[in-house]
């Protein structure tokens, strides 16, 4: 029970990454705010496989990262809920492939809104409320793209690149508040993505790492669920590589 009457905002909560971090949080003793893009449509699915025994630590909201007033009015929805949010984990994003000069700015535009400027500006309308009570911590899922440059990666990891180096300004700019903010760096994990990927783009990302397979989205989890616990109140500015040993 490591977040015990904590209260967490998880972004992308759905599926892959985010599901995983979602239910970490809930099954130690937090409770969840849970943002996903469809939620008329997977509402009932989610709320039983995240809260199974329905004890109401989950609550769901409307994000999509693409759209301003979208963003905005969830930021007031959860400013209703009058809780102390004590933890925010932006994982929500998109990934795209594509070599440089096939690549539209179209794309690059719309890689960067979701993964990096969207992010910011929900950031934004926590950190005031996390401002109040001088404590709090974020934690941004970036990628290990964000360090390997990969052909075909120019757009993703400069989006993801983007949001490491905004990480390491937060945490400089909210440290005297009490908040840290970190980012944490996976590698090739099971997830949506993965299976996207040609077989041999797969085997590739994991013959480079030292422990020659793909992360589990748990294993990107329990990296999350240390940021946002008291073990780490002395961690900031950091970004956590969560890859297997890529070196």
């Amino acid at each position: 029970m490591l977040l015990k009457d904590k209260v967490a905002i998880v972004t992308g909560a759905n599926r892959g990454i985010g599901f995983s971090i979602a239910r970490t949080f809930l099954q130690n003793g937090a409770k969840v705010i849970a943002c996903i893009r469809s939620l008329e449509a997977q509402q009932e699915d989610l709320q039983t496989k995240l809260d199974p025994d329905g004890v109401h630590n989950l609550q769901l909201v409307y994000l999509d990262l693409s759209k301003e007033q979208v963003i905005k009015s969830a930021i007031k929805v959860i400013m209703t809920t009058n809780h102390k949010i004590d933890i925010l984990v932006n994982n929500a994003g998109i990934a795209s492939g594509g070599l440089f000069q096939m690549t539209t700015m179209n794309e690059l535009r719309r890689l960067f809104e979701i993964n990096f400027f969207g992010q910011l500006l929900l950031t934004q309308g926590i950190v005031r409320l996390m401002q109040r009570h001088k404590e709090g911590s974020i934690i941004n899922i970036s990628s290990t793209a964000a360090c390997i440059a990969d052909p075909g990666t120019l757009g993703y990891g400069s989006s993801k690149a983007a949001f490491v180096r905004a990480s390491q300004s937060m945490a400089t700019e909210f440290g005297n508040s009490g908040i840290r903010v970190n980012a944490i760096a996976p590698g090739l994990t099971r997830t949506d993505m993965f299976d996207q990927m040609t077989p041999a783009a797969r085997e590739k990302l994991i013959n480079s790492s030292s422990l020659k397979r793909a992360a589990e989205p748990q294993d990107i989890a329990n990296a999350a669920l240390f940021l946002a616990s008291n073990l780490s109140t002395f961690v900031t500015g950091q970004i956590l590589r969560v890859d297997g040993g890529i070196f």
